[in-house]
């Protein structure tokens, strides 16, 4: 389990994370969400205990990470995927972490294969690609068999397989009952592996609750409806104060009602419906929608000037 509680980081002005209290539960991923510059990085090395906090504390199964008795055992993280020492083998580098925490080097073998990289272990590191590079970091983290994992940005540089693994991979983690920690911009990754959200902004905590209840309550609810009467339905869902708009394949998007009262409304009216199907809102939309306010870096949309600076390619 990993506890903060009022955690907060200066640097001189700056106010990188500002009170911030939340708990990250064992046996479920939870999704650090937020914009950039939002404390993310910050408060995942105030966890490893790589910063001091200027007040409040972050604490794992109970203690500051500086307290842990056996560290790599206890917690795995991967912060920086590029923090190997370019001239030395993926074998060579797990060999020095074993060695310094007191791991089994029998485990070397057992985590290479599980990121799928044996065939290439007595390779530099500095020829890694970003994705064999995120492999590396992924099988240091979890080479002392950790209860505790803190991953920032896992897959990062990763292929369309690369991305599955390790969705695949966060799952079973959590599923073995371990304490799983993932920031991430890849909002449609974690939307599909993501038990709970912790979404921040600006060193501020936003939002503490399960993945679906934060779309729920961030975006409205929709029902998709197909009809060959679409002109009929709409006046009858007007008229009882929905939103109709059109969708381009003919179908009808409606706002402000279940589908089970439209279902009802079509037969009150006798209209025929080939489909009726609630949407879920998405996680991007509910994300936008609550942290529009704590974006440090946001884009102005181009003028038409921009535009044809852009279009002349300066």
């Amino acid at each position: 389990m990993i506890e903060a509680s009022g955690l907060t980081k200066r640097y001189g002005r700056t106010l990188a994370v500002d009170d911030l209290s939340f708990t990250v539960r064992p046996g479920r991923v939870t999704g650090f969400l937020g914009p950039n510059g939002a404390g993310k990085s910050t408060t995942m090395r105030l966890a490893l205990g790589l910063d001091h906090p200027t007040s409040g504390a972050i604490h794992i199964n109970g203690r500051p990470y500086r307290q842990l008795s056996h560290p790599l055992r206890a917690v795995g993280a991967l912060l920086d995927p590029r923090w190997v020492h370019p001239n030395r083998s993926a074998r060579a580098h797990l060999h020095w972490l074993a060695v310094a925490g007191g791991i089994p080097t029998s485990r070397i073998d057992e985590v290479l294969d599980l990121v799928g990289l044996s065939a290439v272990a007595g390779k530099r590191a500095g020829g890694y690609s970003l994705g064999m590079s995120q492999r590396l970091g992924i099988a240091a983290a979890l080479l002392g068999d950790p209860e505790v994992l803190l991953f920032d940005e896992p897959a990062n540089g990763l292929d369309p397989e690369g991305i599955h693994w390790i969705r695949t991979l966060l799952k079973n983690l959590a599923a073995d009952g371990r304490t799983v920690f993932v920031s991430s911009h890849l909002l449609s990754e974690m939307a599909n592996t993501a038990d709970d959200l912790i979404v921040i902004g600006r060193g501020r905590l936003i939002s503490q609750t399960t993945t679906a209840e934060f779309i729920e309550r961030a975006t409205k609810a929709t029902v998709l409806v197909r009809t060959p009467q679409a002109e009929r339905l709409r006046a009858v869902l007007t008229q009882q104060g929905c939103g109709v708009a059109d969708q381009p394949d003919g179908a009808l998007l409606v706002t402000g009602a279940t589908g089970e009262q439209i279902g009802e409304a079509a037969a009150a009216h006798q209209v025929v419906l080939h489909e009726l199907s609630p949407q879920r809102g998405s996680l991007e939309e509910a994300f936008m929608q609550l942290t529009g306010d704590a974006v440090e870096y946001a884009a102005q949309p181009a003028g038409a000037e921009d535009s044809d600076l852009l279009a002349a390619g300066r």
